[in-house]
């Protein structure tokens, strides 16, 4: 027998669902956290929020897969199960945080918010409207379908087993960790930008330094400046540059 069905539920499975493979309990919560981008996206824009869980957020790596249609998706374990609203604030925070330069309406986030609570289809599968079949795929091999986001033969299940096996579920402490620090994040994002930053943005503004290259190079390098801010001191640097040369 397979190994496929045991790492799904190893994985992904509630225990309270309508059926051993439901991705939903009766409660409306769920151990899957699905996040998808359609094309023309492919992964050159999802990999930075792949690499960013688990270097920034410091979380287990998702599953990658295809959906058969026309998406990349990520798959996240939970080792406890949520309630769609938590999971969904989770999946937009990761959204908000990696894709904002992506169209919304791009990113699919599951479950969604319909009651009753609604879910990604579980992968692998066939596609019926295109004949194509969803599946996991591995980190080194995703650019190959950054285009086609599908696979056109049935994947095998000892492979797709293989493929899961290495993953671990997001533990609660972690999870509510990574949430917080997203939150955090995008309010610091729309804070108003500090007096000295917008002193030091304005043309008509004198530098609080005598030399202007080393306060360009602080407004730059100060992580507490806003992004804007810092661009425009980094942009000046390099008109600066080029103006010598």
């Amino acid at each position: 027998m397979t190994r496929l069905p045991v790492e799904l539920d190893r994985l992904y499975a509630v225990a309270d669902g309508p059926s051993p493979a439901s991705l939903v309990d009766a409660q409306g919560r769920t151990r899957a956290l699905v996040l998808e981008l359609a094309l023309p996206s492919g992964w050159d824009a999802l990999a930075p929020l792949w690499q960013g869980v688990q270097a920034e957020l410091e979380l287990p790596a998702p599953a990658i897969a295809v959906s058969g249609l026309d998406a990349i998706q990520l798959w996240f374990s939970l080792e406890s199960p949520v309630d769609a609203g938590r999971a969904r604030d989770f999946l937009a925070a990761l959204r908000d945080g990696f894709l904002a330069d992506v169209p919304t309406a791009r990113v699919r986030l599951w479950p969604d918010a319909a009651t009753p609570v609604r879910h990604a289809a579980r992968v692998p599968a066939l596609q019926a409207s295109t004949g194509n079949w969803s599946a996991f795929v591995s980190p080194d091999l995703i650019t190959v379908f950054s285009d086609t986001p599908w696979l056109d033969i049935e994947p095998g299940d000892d492979g797709q087993a293989a493929l899961l096996r290495p993953l671990q579920s997001i533990k609660p402490a972690a999870f509510d960790a990574a949430l917080a620090r997203l939150r955090a994040q995008a309010s610091r994002a729309s804070a108003p930008a500090p007096v000295g930053a917008a002193v030091a943005a304005s043309p008509h503004s004198s530098p609080p330094e005598d030399d202007p290259r080393r306060f360009l190079l602080r407004v730059m390098n100060d992580e507490a400046v806003d992004m804007a801010l810092r661009i425009e001191a980094a942009k000046a640097l390099l008109a600066a540059r080029d103006s010598r040369a």
